[in-house]
């Protein structure tokens, strides 16, 4: 909800101002980044997510820039590099400082090394953060500990993902029940992905420590699952999920994940119509998208695509399960897009390409964090 300026009436200031200064106690008397984007949302077109309206550079230097996270504070944010293994603080102003590498990482000639970042709802008591990489054995989910200088430890919660040259998901988040979830990939072997019992082609849903997050609908780590590779997952403000993946040579999605839902791969690839099968909200050629990251503002899910070199923009239906007709920004101008994020606080995005990767074709170091604004 918002106050919009042109409906305001003079006789209405005393109200309006009180209610403001309600507004503001609640806000400030919130942790810092929660209380920004507050803020964000009471303004004039956030509600429905905003335009992207200008794009500026905001860090040059990177090479395959993977995962991003938000610190608390909504000051800076965490950015993983997928072949250096590096880790990496970036603020809002866009100073860099490396705070680390993960050990045990390694890649596969294709789409696996150091992959999401997840950043423990308790950071401000407990300095946990979580990443999603390939390893020796497979691809895993590992904790390790951020004081907010440096990086140290490095505890394994789950192994057992099988990896290969592609299809390895990766991204992670919290949800807001406090458990992580991550994307994994078929790893290549379509069947995986409707076995329940397999850890790949799904959604995963997970303690901090590793076990399967009570109520998950099969009494193991599956939340989902018919997944080919993905790699966007996003809340909104509902608490529901969403989630993009890159299809097979037809058509990639866009996802509304429920529990123990089955979506499709490799049964189905886009929208069918067999009995069990969930149908994706939105679907894409192949050449227009390729989605990796995601990120949802107001309610409007932004999609980053690779091969489709565009930012998409994507309204959700008010609070229903359906969305409008998304558009396309930026087509061509930047390379292949890997991860959108939403800046705390900012009518603003951060948007990465990784066009250093095997079919971008580009030298280490030219990729880039961009900032588009919204509005």
């Amino acid at each position: 909800m918002y106050l919009s300026t042109a409906r305001r009436r003079p006789h209405t200031g005393v109200l309006l101002t009180a209610l403001s200064g309600l507004l503001l106690s609640l806000l400030t008397a919130a942790p810092p980044s929660r209380a920004a984007d507050a803020a964000y949302d009471l303004r004039s077109g956030a509600a429905d997510g905003g335009v992207p309206s200008s794009i500026d550079t905001l860090s040059t230097g990177w090479t395959i820039p993977w995962g991003t996270e938000w610190m608390p504070d909504g000051a800076s944010a965490l950015l993983t590099e997928r072949d250096t293994f590096k880790v990496f603080r970036l603020t809002k102003e866009g100073t860099r400082t490396q705070v680390g590498s993960v050990p045990n990482v390694v890649t596969t000639g294709g789409e696996g090394g150091l992959l999401g970042v997840a950043v423990d709802p308790d950071w401000g008591t407990n300095h946990r953060v979580y990443f999603m990489h390939t390893a020796a054995e497979g691809n895993r989910i590992a904790r390790m500990t951020y004081d907010g200088s440096s990086l140290s430890g490095y505890t394994i919660l789950l192994q057992g993902i099988k990896k290969n040259r592609y299809h390895n998901g990766g991204r992670l988040a919290f949800g807001p029940d406090g458990y992580l979830y991550a994307s994994t990939g078929d790893a290549q072997s379509a069947a995986l992905a409707q076995d329940r019992n397999s850890l790949n082609g799904k959604i995963l849903r997970l303690t901090t420590d590793g076990a399967p997050a009570p109520g998950n609908p099969f009494g193991n780590h599956v939340y989902s699952l018919g997944h080919r590779n993905p790699q966007g997952l996003a809340f909104d403000r509902g608490g529901r999920l969403w989630e993009a993946e890159f299809g097979n040579s037809a058509y990639d999605e866009l996802n509304l994940v429920k529990p123990g839902a089955n979506y499709g791969w490799p049964t189905c690839e886009g929208t069918c119509s067999v009995t069990g099968m969930t149908n994706p909200k939105k679907t894409w050629p192949v050449s227009e998208a390729s989605p990796s990251g995601i990120a949802i503002v107001g309610n409007v899910v932004y999609m980053a695509a690779l091969r489709g070199e565009r930012l998409w923009r994507i309204p959700i239906d008010g609070d229903t399960e359906n969305v409008g007709a998304a558009s396309a920004y930026y087509v061509g101008s930047y390379g292949r897009l890997r991860t959108v994020s939403k800046v705390p606080g900012a009518d603003q995005l951060w948007l990465s390409t990784t066009n250093c990767d095997n079919n971008g074709g580009e030298p280490a170091g030219s990729d880039k964090v961009l900032r588009v604004t919204i509005g």
